[in-house]
C-alpha cells in the first residue's frame, strides 16, 4: 500500500531531503561549496519550482536531494505539501529524512502528499510496479497513524475507481463496505433487486432493474458511532458502469464509464477517515448502487418513476440516472434528521466544461458551510470551487407530467447547477453540501498518475475533524 512508504523507522543513515522555496533555493545554490555548484551545474539544476537536485557524497551515495517549491506554494502550505507528492516519482529509491522545509508545511500534510504521489495501480500487471521505492521517515511532528488513514481511504477510493466493471459491480462494492464496517464494528444492511421495491427505493430499482442478477441493484446503508452524537449522512453514487441506457452512450463517452461509481467509492473512503479517526458522530453511509444496463427490461426515455419521497420523476433521459438514485438516497438521508448531509457523485459533464478535470465544483445554500468547506481545502490543498444552487434554473426541471424531470430544459444550458438543484428537491432539511466530482486525473503528472484520483474528501475530512474531533 502506498502508505507504508511513510514510516517511522528510523534508517541507519537515511538521505536529506530538503524542500526550500525558489528564493531560499537559490540563496543555498549560491552559497554551497564548489563542487556542490558544479555537479548543479552539470544536472541542469537552477534552482525553478519543481525541480529535485540530487547531490552525491565522496562514495558515490545519494547524501542530499533538494526539492524546489514556488515562493507562492511555500505561502499557501496547504497547497505547498502538496507538491511533494511529486518526490516519489523523482526520488532514487532509499529512505529520507526531511531535513528543511517552508516553516508553514504541516508534517503530517507532508506525509500524507508523500503517499499520495506514491500511489500506483498494479493489480492487472503480472509483476509490480517499480518494486524497489523512495521511502520518507515520518518528519518530527507528524501523526503517522493519522496520516496513514488519510493515505489508506484515498488508495481504496482510486483502487475501486481504476478497477474495471467486470470486477467491480454492486456486490463487490457491498462486499467492500461490508469489509469496512467490520474492521470499525459498524452495522450493514443492504437492500438487494425486488426487494428495493418494497423497502421504498423505486428510482435505484428503476436504474438498475436492467442489469443481469447477479449485478443487481442494491441499496447499502453502513451505520457507526454513538447514537447520541450528531448525524452525519454521506451518500455516494454508485454507478458500476454507465452504457447510458437506452438513451446510450457513443463509444468515446462509454470509455471511462468504470468510474460512474467514484462517488460510492469516495463516500466509503471519507467514511473511513471518519471511524479511523474516531470523531464524535453518528455516521451513516448510504450508497445506492446500480448498473446503468440495456436489456427489454430497461427504464425508457419518457417513463415516470416513484421516488422515495413521494415526488414522481419523468424520464427525459436514461443516461442522467445518477440523480435518480441519489434522490432515493437524499430522501432516506432526510428520515434520519442529520446536522450534515454530504453527497459525491460523478454526476456531470457541464462540471468539467465549467471547471475542468482538477477542481470539482460544490454546492450548498448555506454560506457559513461553504466558507467553512472553502478555508477546510485551502488548509490541506483539495481543489474546490463554488458554484450557485441559482434559483432562476428551477424551473427547468420542472416536468409537464409529473413533479420533476432528470432532464433540464435546454435554455437554462448550466447542466451542473440544475442537476444540483433537481438533488436539491430530496434533499434533508438540513447543512446540505453536493459535490459534483470527476474522480479522475486524464492527463499524467509526478504525483498524480493517470487514473482514479480522489477529490475534495480530504477537504471535508479536515471539515469534520474541525467540528467533530
Amino acid at each position: 500500500m502506498s502508505e507504508m512508504l511513510i514510516s517511522a523507522d528510523q534508517a541507519s543513515a537515511p538521505s536529506a531531503l530538503k524542500v526550500l522555496a525558489e528564493p531560499d533555493a537559490q540563496a543555498w545554490l549560491a552559497a554551497a561549496p564548489a563542487p556542490l555548484r558544479a555537479q548543479a551545474e552539470l544536472n541542469g539544476f537552477t534552482a525553478k519550482p519543481g525541480q529535485l537536485f540530487k547531490a552525491a557524497g565522496p562514495e558515490g551515495r545519494l547524501e542530499l536531494a533538494l526539492f524546489v517549491v514556488s515562493e507562492k506554494d511555500a505561502a499557501a502550505p496547504g497547497w505547498g505539501a502538496q507538491a511533494l507528492r511529486a518526490l516519489p516519482a523523482l526520488l532514487p529509491a532509499g529512505d529520507y529524512r526531511l531535513d528543511a522545509s517552508p516553516a508553514p508545511f504541516d508534517p503530517t500534510q507532508v506525509a500524507i502528499a508523500f503517499a499520495l504521489g506514491a500511489y500506483r495501480f498494479d493489480r492487472y500487471k503480472a509483476a509490480p510496479l517499480n518494486a524497489a521505492r523512495p521511502r520518507l521517515i515520518a518528519p518530527a511532528g507528524c501523526d503517522l497513524e493519522g496520516a496513514r488513514a488519510v493515505a489508506h481511504a484515498c488508495a481504496l477510493a482510486r483502487d475501486m475507481i481504476n478497477t474495471p466493471a467486470n470486477d467491480l459491480g454492486p456486490r463487490q462494492i457491498e462486499t467492500i463496505a461490508s469489509e469496512i464496517a467490520e474492521q470499525f464494528a459498524a452495522v450493514l444492511t443492504s437492500v438487494v433487486g425486488e426487494g428495493l421495491l418494497a423497502a421504498g427505493y423505486p428510482a435505484v430499482h428503476a436504474v438498475g432493474r436492467a442489469a443481469v442478477p447477479e449485478r443487481a441493484p442494491r441499496m447499502i446503508e453502513l451505520v457507526w458511532g454513538d447514537p447520541g452524537d450528531p448525524v452525519v449522512v454521506l451518500i455516494g453514487k454508485g454507478v458500476v458502469f454507465d452504457t447510458g441506457g437506452l438513451d446510450i452512450k457513443p463509444s468515446a463517452g462509454m470509455g471511462l464509464m468504470k468510474k460512474d461509481m467514484g462517488g460510492a467509492a469516495h463516500a466509503l473512503a471519507l467514511g473511513r477517515m471518519v471511524m479511523a479517526a474516531g470523531l464524535k458522530v453518528r455516521l451513516v453511509v448510504l450508497l445506492p448502487v446500480a448498473e446503468n444496463a440495456i436489456s427489454g427490461d430497461a427504464m425508457r426515455p419518457g417513463d415516470v418513476i416513484a421516488s422515495r419521497k413521494g415526488l414522481s420523476i419523468e424520464v427525459g433521459n436514461t443516461d442522467a440516472e445518477g440523480r435518480l438514485i441519489l434522490a432515493d438516497a437524499l430522501a432516506r438521508a432526510g428520515e434520519l434528521q442529520p446536522a450534515l448531509a454530504i453527497d459525491l457523485a460523478t454526476l456531470t459533464g457541464a462540471a468539467r466544461a465549467a471547471l475542468g478535470p482538477q477542481l470539482p465544483p460544490f454546492f450548498t445554500d448555506d454560506e457559513a458551510l461553504a466558507k467553512e468547506l472553502e478555508v477546510a481545502a485551502e488548509a490541506v490543498g483539495d481543489g474546490l470551487w463554488r458554484l450557485p444552487l441559482w434559483g432562476g434554473y428551477a424551473g427547468a426541471v420542472d416536468s409537464e407530467i409529473a413533479d420533476i424531470k432528470n432532464d433540464p430544459d435546454g435554455w437554462a444550458q448550466a447542466g451542473s447547477i440544475t442537476a444540483a438543484l433537481f438533488l436539491q428537491r430530496f434533499a434533508p432539511a438540513c447543512p446540505w453540501l453536493h459535490l459534483d466530482i470527476f474522480a479522475w486525473n486524464p492527463k499524467p503528472r509526478p504525483g498524480w498518475p493517470l487514473g482514479g484520483e480522489a477529490q475534495a474528501i480530504r477537504a471535508l475530512f479536515h471539515l469534520l475533524k474541525g467540528r467533530y474531533a
